[in-house]
């Protein structure tokens, strides 16, 4: 008994060791009330920048540990429009695929042992959001496409030059 509960205390402590010298993600939305496009309600606002923030947090848990990435996002335009509504519900997001794809302007910086090793800005789109294949498991989101976007930004540009 006293073995098992030993070796458990060794793998949390290797879990926590771990866990510390993954990389670290800071968001930081600058000016998010002049954006192009958001939610209209403060709520909504509100709850689309953190998911922003937690997927960019989310994709940095695959970079190499000891790299820390610090990312300002200076605008963001939701795919689709925002439709003032009079149902119920509040408003709605209409998505055409016509000039209503997503788009994220930021700027990146990817630091390891207090060294910066890249830095830039980047303007993410996606014009054909509509025509591509998407997973089933992001079906339901509401931010499918900019999600999508951003992995792929991330993947391309982050990871590439970890």
């Amino acid at each position: 008994m006293k073995s098992m509960v030993g070796k458990a205390a060794v793998a949390a402590v290797f879990a926590l060791a771990a866990n510390a010298a993954s990389a670290e993600v800071t968001v930081n939305f600058v000016n998010p009330e002049k954006f192009a496009d958001l939610p209209l309600g403060d709520w909504e606002r509100k709850k689309v920048l953190e998911d922003l923030a937690a997927y960019f947090k989310k994709l940095g848990a695959d970079m190499p540990a000891g790299q820390d990435l610090a990312i300002e996002v200076y605008n963001v335009d939701l795919a689709g429009q925002e439709v003032r509504g009079n149902r119920a519900g509040g408003d709605m997001r209409v998505r055409e695929g016509k000039n209503d794809w997503p788009l994220i302007e930021l700027q990146y910086s990817v630091v390891s042992n207090g060294q910066v090793i890249d830095n830039g800005t980047a303007q993410i789109s996606d014009v054909a959001y509509m025509q591509r294949m998407m997973k089933r498991a992001y079906e339901m989101d509401e931010l499918r496409f900019e999600k999508r976007m951003i992995q792929e930004w991330f993947k391309k540009t982050i990871l590439k030059k970890s």
